[in-house]
């Protein structure tokens, strides 16, 4: 089964009769139940009721939604406006139940799902397993008891997996990945945009981001210079600009001169974003996300178009820039934050961590330990491959390289092909991950909130079956 095919050529007219009633009973339903029930469920069953039913009729809007939507409600807290779930959580499960929907609704139709393993899949499996069951089965072993915090963390690779099977099967068309790119970089502006406000306390966007993103209520941390925009995080956010600019970069060579300015305009204000979330680490993946870039794309020329924004970033951005300067003054020459960062590492987990073999099959799959010195209320670890030993030992650290060596096989592959806007994609995807591979020592890079859905989005595009035929048939004309 094509689920990008259009109901009305797939299907009888009773199927769309049968959406059409559902929809009429849903919103009957809601309608007899408003004077009974609170504004905000009421509003948000509608909402889910219409967007289901748009997703059944036209399954690229899955795509469009996840990657256009996530980086805008990433940085809300888990159960603020949805209990239990993130907003994004709650989208990728109403896109994917819509879909599931369609998929039976076709089927009693005749239709027949042509779904099979792709080459990221296995991969993506092993890494999911090596993160949830295989560390809470070592738990129970243990006789450690298994909290919310283990499972919720556990999840975190199958709800990606999940958005990368929602996109691959949604999008089918070279137009369609077109659209979720521009979609991609629409977004990305808002982030950019709102991200430099906030670390320049300009407009009051600090005070309007504290109603809805402040994490865990600690507003102290959208008034510190960084601009961790939508996503509540600096380094997520610069992770997701990074996506996005290389976006831009890998499209710029093939776009006329009049929309070469443009791109210039947007390649210039995400490297401004960048270095306002006022990382370091975020400086450093920007260099290594350009290398790889010339790299996989082979034109050096990326680099020069590059430079206005780096400028316009050193202009705009001077104070945030000497602040974080300032920090490298301390007696260790580290910054404040880096010498907090290694405390926790050397206070919280590394002991437990290379205690009694823990390294070996890891500790648990929670990434976090509860504290009273925190605003937040805790301690999370930062550093990517700590993170890997701590949640999955050994087979989590193997997972991950099988799944990076896979994906940059796959995205180097398809970016050097005639696969078109796939190709964008797969370009942009390869510099991210070099980038996450040598700064997970730092950070866990591979699972922020928002860019790694854009990243997992990007890598099912390269899966994609438009993708794929492309570049089989340059193996088979080599």
């Amino acid at each position: 089964m094509d689920l990008g095919a259009p109901v009305a050529s797939r299907s009888r007219p009773w199927i769309r009769a049968g959406l059409a009633a559902a929809i009429g009973a849903s919103l009957c339903a809601i309608g007899a139940l408003l004077p009974r029930l609170p504004a905000q469920p009421v509003v948000l069953g509608t909402l889910a009721v219409a967007l289901g039913v748009a997703i059944a009729l036209h399954p690229p809007l899955a795509a469009y939604l996840l990657v256009g939507v996530t980086p805008l409600v990433a940085g809300i807290d888990r159960g603020r406006l949805i209990p239990v779930l993130r907003p994004a959580e709650a989208l990728e499960l109403l896109a994917g139940g819509a879909l599931l929907s369609r998929t039976l609704i076709l089927a009693r139709d005749g239709g027949r799902s042509r779904w099979r393993m792709g080459p990221l899949d296995a991969a993506i499996l092993a890494l999911a397993v090596a993160s949830s069951i295989l560390p809470v089965a070592w738990m129970l072993v243990r006789g450690v008891a298994v909290v919310q915090d283990d499972v919720l963390y556990g999840l975190i690779i199958w709800k990606y997996y999940g958005l990368f099977l929602i996109v691959r099967a949604s999008i089918r068309t070279d137009r369609e990945i077109r659209n979720l790119l521009v979609i991609s970089v629409g977004t990305g502006l808002v982030v950019a945009v709102v991200g430099i406000a906030q670390s320049l306390q300009l407009l009051g966007v600090p005070r309007l981001l504290s109603s809805l993103y402040s994490p865990y209520g600690n507003t102290d941390a959208l008034t510190n210079s960084r601009g961790g925009s939508t996503l509540a995080l600096p380094i997520a956010a610069a992770d997701l600009l990074l996506l996005n600019l290389g976006i831009v970069l890998a499209a710029w060579p093939r776009l006329s001169r009049e929309w070469g300015w443009l791109a210039a305009a947007i390649a210039a204000l995400f490297t401004t974003g960048i270095v306002a979330s006022g990382e370091i680490s975020a400086i450093v993946g920007l260099v290594v996300v350009l290398v790889a870039l010339v790299w996989v794309s082979r034109r050096s020329g990326l680099l020069l178009r590059l430079l206005p924004g780096v400028l316009l970033a050193v202009f705009l951005l001077g104070p945030v820039i000497q602040r974080r300067l300032e920090g490298f003054q301390s007696s260790s020459g580290l910054p404040l934050s880096w010498e907090g960062r290694l405390f926790n590492l050397t206070n919280y987990f590394w002991p437990v961590l290379f205690s009694h073999g823990n390294f070996l099959l890891g500790v648990r799959p929670a990434a976090r330990v509860a504290t009273s010195s925190m605003a937040t209320g805790f301690v999370w670890i930062e550093s990517g491959y700590t993170w890997l030993l701590w949640a999955g030992g050994i087979p989590l650290v193997l997972a991950f390289l099988v799944f990076a060596g896979k994906a940059l096989r796959l995205c180097a592959t398809v970016a050097r092909s005639s696969a078109g806007t796939a190709s964008i994609a797969a370009t942009s995807a390869f510099a991210s991950l070099v980038m996450i591979v040598l700064l997970m020592l730092i950070d866990p890079h591979l699972t922020y909130r928002g860019s790694a859905d854009l990243l997992f989005a990007l890598l099912a595009v390269c899966s994609t079956p438009i993708a794929l035929r492309s570049t089989l048939k340059e193996e088979l004309r080599g």
